[in-house]
C-alpha cells in the first residue's frame, strides 16, 4: 500500500509591520471613494448668495425711499435741501406751527402746494402701473405684458384728447368729467368692451383677451390719431405731452383717484396672492389647488385694468414702468407674490419719480415727457435683464 505524503504545514503568520498596520488604518479612506461634489466656487452656494442679497437690497431699497422722495421734492428752480423737505412735510401732516420750521415760507408753498403733489402723484403712478404689469405677466403668463397690452391706456386716451379737443367747446358730459374723468370714463368703457368679446364658452380666455385687446387698442388708437387732427394749434400741444405721459399738473386733488385705487387694489392682491402663485402652476395644478380659475382671471383683469386706467387718466400713456420693474423685482426676490408685489409697487413708484425728476431738471426749463426718460432708461435695463436671463439658461 503506497505511502500517504503529509499535508503541507500552514503558513507561519508573519507579524504585522508598521507599514502594513499604517496601511490597514488608512484603508477604509481610500477603499471608500467619496462621490466628488461641485467645484467648490468663491461665490458660494447660489440660493444661499441670493439670499445675501436679498436681505441687503430689500431693506436698503426701503430705507432709501424716503430720501428719494425728499430730493425730488427739494430739487427745481428753487433747492431746498431735504431736512427743510422734512420740517414741511411734517409741518403740515403733524400741524406745527409755521414758525417753528424754520423754514421760508415761499419754499414751504413751493414745496408743499406745487413739488409734493407731483412727487407722491409720480409714486403712486408708478406703483400702479407695476402692480398691473406684475398681475397680467402672471395672468398671461407671458413676460412680455404690461398694463397696456389690454387696449385699456388707448380708451384712455381717446377719453382725455376727446375732453381736451371737443370738451372745450361742449357743454355736455365730456366738458362735465374733464380731462381726468373723460380718460378713466373711456378705460372703464374699454375694459367692459375687452371682457365681453374676449370670453369663450362663458369663461375669460386670455390668449383671446391679448388679442381682443390688441385690435380694440388699434381702433382706438386710430380715433386717438384723428382726433388729434381736429385740434386746434393752440390744443395739440397739451395733447402730445398728454399722450406722453407727465405730473406736471398735478394737484391733491388729482392724487385722490389712483391713491384710493392703489391701496384698496393693493390688499386685495395680497389676499390673492396664493392664488396667483398657483396660477404660476399652470391650469390644471392650479384647478386641483381649488382656484377657480374663470373668477380669479375676471377678477384679477378688472383690478389690474382698474389700476391702469387710474392712472393713466392722470398721467399719460406712461410706458415701460409696469414692463420692467416686475422683472427687477423678480431678480431679487422670486416669484412669490406675496414679496413680489409690494415690492414691484415701490420699485415702480421710485422709477417714475427719479423719471419725472430727470425729465425736469435735464433740461431746464424745457420738460422732457414722462415717457421719453422712461423709454431712455427703461430699453437698455430691459435688454440686460433678458441677456442675463440667456446667460443663466447657458450655462
Amino acid at each position: 500500500m503506497p505511502a500517504t505524503s503529509a499535508p503541507p504545514p500552514p503558513p507561519t503568520p508573519t507579524p504585522p509591520s508598521r507599514a502594513s498596520a499604517a496601511d490597514r488604518t488608512a484603508a477604509p479612506a481610500t477603499a471608500t471613494p467619496i462621490a466628488a461634489g461641485p467645484p467648490a466656487s468663491r461665490t458660494g452656494d447660489p440660493a444661499r448668495r441670493a439670499r445675501r442679497v436679498r436681505r441687503i437690497l430689500v431693506p436698503a431699497l426701503v430705507l432709501s425711499a424716503p430720501l428719494v422722495l425728499a430730493v425730488a421734492m427739494g430739487v427745481g428752480a428753487v433747492s431746498v435741501s431735504p431736512p427743510h423737505v422734512l420740517q414741511v412735510v411734517l409741518h403740515h401732516v403733524l400741524g406745527t406751527p409755521p414758525a417753528d420750521t424754520g423754514v421760508d415760507p415761499i419754499d414751504d408753498q413751493i414745496v408743499w402746494e406745487y413739488r409734493a403733489p407731483r412727487v407722491l402723484l409720480a409714486l403712486v403712478t408708478g406703483a400702479a402701473l407695476a402692480l398691473a404689469g406684475t398681475v397680467l405677466q402672471t395672468l398671461i403668463r407671458n413676460p412680455l405684458a404690461d398694463p397696456f397690452v389690454l387696449g385699456i391706456a388707448s380708451g384712455a386716451s381717446l377719453g382725455a384728447v376727446a375732453a381736451l379737443v371737443v370738451g372745450a367747446s361742449a357743454a355736455g358730459l365730456l366738458a362735465t368729467l374733464g380731462v381726468t374723468g373723460a380718460a378713466f370714463a373711456g378705460a372703464i368703457g374699454t375694459l367692459a368692451l375687452v371682457l365681453a368679446l374676449g370670453r369663450r364658452g362663458g369663461r375669460v380666455d386670455p390668449a383671446r383677451l391679448v388679442l381682443v385687446g390688441v385690435s380694440i387698442s388699434s381702433l382706438l388708437q386710430a380715433l386717438t390719431s384723428w382726433l388729434q387732427l381736429q385740434a386746434s394749434p393752440d390744443q395739440i400741444a397739451g395733447v402730445l405731452f398728454w399722450l406722453l405721459g407727465s405730473v406736471s399738473g398735478a394737484t391733491w386733488s388729482s392724487l385722490a383717484l389712483p391713491a384710493v385705487a392703489l391701496a384698496a387694489g393693493l390688499v386685495g392682491l395680497l389676499a390673492a396672492g396664493r392664488t396667483l402663485d398657483a396660477l404660476l402652476l399652470g391650469d390644471d395644478r392650479a384647478a386641483s389647488l381649488g382656484v377657480d380659475l374663470s373668477r380669479a382671471r375676471t377678477l384679477l383683469f378688472v383690478v389690474s385694468a382698474l389700476f391702469t386706467a387710474a392712472a393713466v387718466s392722470v398721467a399719460g400713456g406712461v410706458g415701460f414702468v409696469g414692463l420692467i420693474a416686475p422683472h427687477l423685482v423678480r431678480l431679487v426676490v422670486g416669484p412669490a407674490h406675496r414679496r413680489l408685489l409690494p415690492l414691484a409697487a415701490l420699485v415702480g413708484g421710485l422709477f417714475l419719480v427719479l423719471a419725472d425728476l430727470a425729465g425736469r431738471t435735464l433740461t431746464a426749463p424745457r420738460e422732457l415727457p414722462l415717457s421719453i426718460v422712461t423709454a431712455l432708461v427703461g430699453v437698455p435695463v430691459f435688454l440686460a435683464v433678458l441677456l442675463r436671463a440667456d446667460g443663466g439658461r447657458a450655462r
